[in-house]
């Protein structure tokens, strides 16, 4: 059976409602008067008019900086040193999984910078209009997670901050619930913060980024310098041995540690259209990126891996939170300076990679009820009754179980998206139906149940074995199934390849169905 390919969007007639293609190869719908009464449809999710299309590489650059230099980043390398890794093993893991994850970073991006559309618009194409309710919301979720995660961090700092200043009465306040009222407090502080800078929009997180991503930097080599002098130079921290040589120990963690890597921004490459659909160009935002994520994770990992290190050296024991380093410090304003710039760092990264894309994703659950700033305090809710000071006390818990097992889950995701963009339509896209139901992306009853499928069986292989040692997590010994338990370690690439075969295998087009879409085209 010879199969026709699917008509490109280009083909479209110039007509009010339809989709206008330009030089550069971007597509923009400059009238949205067929799809302004549709259900699926507000202004937060309508394609963005060229004009506005303003993001440079500097700013896609920025926005990189400043998400990837923040605590739990930090985090990620101080607790591989914590369990057991030098700093070589270390910091070929961080970078290995980086390298990673920038490529279906990169494939997603193309959309939102050729469409200008948002993430759950994206996914409406291969799991229909309403099917896009799945992938968008299980990724709002999981930003739930790290927006209180990120929060509660944000919190802390302000809690260490006023005890410095305030004193001991502060510190030592009466505790609600395992922790003094004055923490809670602050973490509610930290909160309303970040509520008032997505209130104002992406312009000001715009402007936000583009000046805090060189202040965290500075401080954070500042930091280091001063752990150089106390540890006697990089010698003492070079030479301190790894706990489990190159052998099959190292291995052992290597595999689990290097998909937890790629899980950390596992969330952003599903909804990185929700930040390149407003880039002036292609080379623009894929520049920025190249430029800005690998590159600078790997500097601040080796700036935490040498800090961590050096504390190994000067206190005795590695202190994997930056928190409690800087409470060390006797003086009191480089406290507040070290413990303001965490504020700054968390900020940076919170609102822009767990507030930004939950606000979207829920916004497409209900597009007539919920807008940005609705879908944002949502996420603010959420993100504090899912209890995130749980996740952060264990560098066995953050790694292994929390972000191996979502990264599993979200690679499935992944692996649906690109193969459906690149492969089964090629980059091509018709906006409008996007928008309207019993369109070209309304399937069957709105839901693509080809790539549902294939995100369930991807995320049953890849998380299926979900394992934890004993007394080190809330998965049993052997896997919640036994048979799958290897896979796990390798939970995000299973995800990946499983959502992306199953998903092929399941869509083939076949000549009824090209006809039909060839019909709705002209």
């Amino acid at each position: 059976m010879t199969v026709e390919p699917l008509p490109p969007a280009e083909t479209t007639a110039v007509e009010p409602g339809t989709q206008i293609t330009h030089p550069d190869g971007r597509v923009e719908l400059r009238d949205f008067s067929t799809i302004a009464d549709s259900r699926y449809f507000n202004e937060e999710l309508a394609p963005v008019p060229i004009e506005k299309r303003t993001w440079t590489t500097y700013n896609f650059a920025a926005l990189w900086i400043g998400m990837a230099h923040n605590i739990p980043t930090y985090l990620l390398a101080a607790g591989l040193i914590q369990l057991g890794m030098n700093w070589v093993q270390a910091f070929l893991t961080i970078t290995l999984g980086n390298l990673l994850v920038l490529i279906p970073m990169l494939l997603n991006s193309h959309a939102g910078t050729k469409y200008g559309i948002p993430f759950p618009v994206f996914a409406r194409a291969f799991y229909g209009v309403r099917g896009a309710n799945l992938p968008a919301l299980l990724r709002a979720f999981i930003a739930c997670g790290w927006f209180g995660i990120q929060t509660w961090i944000g919190g802390e700092a302000i809690y260490a901050i006023a005890g410095k200043l305030l004193g001991s009465w502060w510190v030592e306040a009466a505790k609600i619930m395992d922790y003094p009222w004055t923490l809670w407090a602050s973490f509610l502080v930290f909160w309303v913060i970040e509520m008032a800078i997505i209130w104002r929009g992406m312009d000001t997180l715009r402007r936000f980024e583009n000046w805090a991503a060189p202040f965290v930097l500075v401080v954070a080599i500042a930091l280091l310098i001063w752990v150089l002098v106390e540890a006697g130079g990089l010698g003492p921290i070079l030479s301190e041995p790894s706990k489990l040589g190159w052998g099959a120990d190292f291995w052992k963690l290597f595999a689990p540690s290097l998909m937890g890597m790629i899980a950390f921004w596992a969330t952003l490459s599903l909804n990185i259209p929700d930040f390149t659909r407003f880039g002036g160009s292609q080379r623009q935002q894929a520049y920025g990126q190249i430029l800005g994520l690998p590159t600078t994770m790997s500097f601040f990992a080796i700036l935490s891996i040498m800090i961590t290190s050096g504390t190994a050296v000067i206190y005795g024991e590695a202190i994997w939170d930056p928190i409690q380093l800087a409470a060390k410090f006797e003086n009191p304003l480089v406290v507040a300076l070290g413990l303001f710039t965490v504020v700054v760092a968390t900020l940076s990264v919170n609102v822009a990679a767990n507030t930004v894309s939950p606000a979207y994703d829920f916004s497409n659950a209900v597009p007539r009820l919920i807008n940005f700033r609705t879908g944002g305090l949502i996420t603010g809710v959420l993100g504090i009754l899912i209890q995130p000071w749980r996740l952060v006390q264990d560098p066995n818990i953050y790694i292994f179980v929390w972000l191996g097992f979502y990264g599993g889950l979200l690679g499935a995701v992944a692996g649906v998206l690109i193969a459906g963009y690149w492969i089964r339509y090629r980059t091509s896209l018709q906006l409008p139906a996007l928008y309207r139901p019993e369109g070209r992306y309304w399937f069957s009853g709105g839901w693509n149940w080809a790539a549902i499928v294939a995100t369930v069986v991807g995320a049953v292989l890849a998380v299926g074995g979900a394992y934890s040692a004993p007394g080190k997590g809330p998965f049993p010994e052997d896997g919640l199934i036994p048979f799958l338990k290897p896979l796990y370690d390798y939970s995000w690439a299973i995800g990946l390849i499983g959502g992306f075969l199953v998903y092929l295998a399941l869509s083939m087009p076949r000549t009824s169905h090209v006809a039909s879409h060839t019909k709705e085209a002209r």
